[in-house]
């Protein structure tokens, strides 16, 4: 049986805490809000527990989920060989919107899915997340949608795409709590040197080569590469005005597409 929690008020929340560790601890799924968009958990150490919270979303063993924990100490215990620019990150931008990729710790008894030996790390920053985390140790976690339907920013709105498949729906209000657009961890895979992100999201690439500046972005390049690129961009532009200037008012100009500016 389903059972929704207003955790805005003290006396829901200690109830829904209380039974949300319960559920899992029982291979049961449930959802709460984190600091991007809510989540749906799972106890990561159950494939049992695993596998209903991918059927739950409609995913396969594919896609496994990344695994949130409370601490940062927790991180050696999960992973093994992190290199020191992904530690700086850790350090840097957790809790918070940031998933890192690491080697997971051969001797770790679980089964996310097909890792290939991996596991997506990341502490959120939110209170409720915080405390649940403190109560149940290492999640399985990922967005509370099904899979191709928007992420949901409230318990309700997981409820409605998640139904029963989830025992506990912890809520906590919009998330994210500031209004803002409900951006998903940006990811870095941090399993070999240099470090590269392969999803952009909370956190900027601004605010990630500030820490580790050798980064390689989402299309694969380097910080030399994307300044050599917006280099030879600069250098083009006197010939692409010249180019436009001689096309006549009265019609397209050969080879261009509908809509070019």
């Amino acid at each position: 049986m389903t059972t929704s929690y207003d955790c805005t008020a003290a006396e829901q929340r200690a109830a829904g805490l209380e039974h949300a560790q319960r559920a899992i601890r029982e291979n049961k799924c449930v959802v709460f809000p984190t600091d991007t968009v809510y989540g749906i958990a799972a106890d990561a150490f159950s494939p049992l527990a695993v596998t209903l919270l991918l059927a739950s979303k409609g995913r396969s063993r594919k896609m496994p989920p990344p695994v949130l924990i409370p601490r940062l100490n927790a991180l050696d215990g999960l992973a093994t060989e992190v290199p020191a620019e992904a530690r700086r990150l850790a350090e840097t931008f957790w809790p918070g919107g940031l998933t890192l990729i690491l080697h997971a710790q051969p001797s770790l008894d679980w089964d996310l899915g097909e890792t290939k030996g991996t596991v997506a790390l990341r502490i959120p920053a939110d209170e409720i997340a915080q405390d649940l985390l403190t109560l149940t140790g290492p999640l399985a976690v990922s967005s509370a949608n099904r899979t191709g339907h928007a992420a949901a920013q409230t318990a309700a709105d997981a409820e409605a795409q998640l139904a029963e498949s989830v025992e506990v729906y912890l809520e906590g209000g919009p998330r994210p709590a500031d209004g803002a657009e409900a951006l998903a961890s940006t990811i870095v895979d941090a399993t070999a040197l240099p470090l590269r992100v392969v999803r952009q999201g909370a956190i900027s690439l601004e605010r990630l080569r500030a820490v580790v500046p050798d980064l390689v972005d989402v299309d694969g390049n380097a910080p030399e590469a994307a300044a050599s690129v917006d280099a030879s961009a600069k250098a083009a532009v006197p010939d692409a005005v010249a180019a436009e200037a001689a096309v006549p008012e009265s019609g397209d100009a050969p080879g261009t597409g509908s809509g070019s500016a």
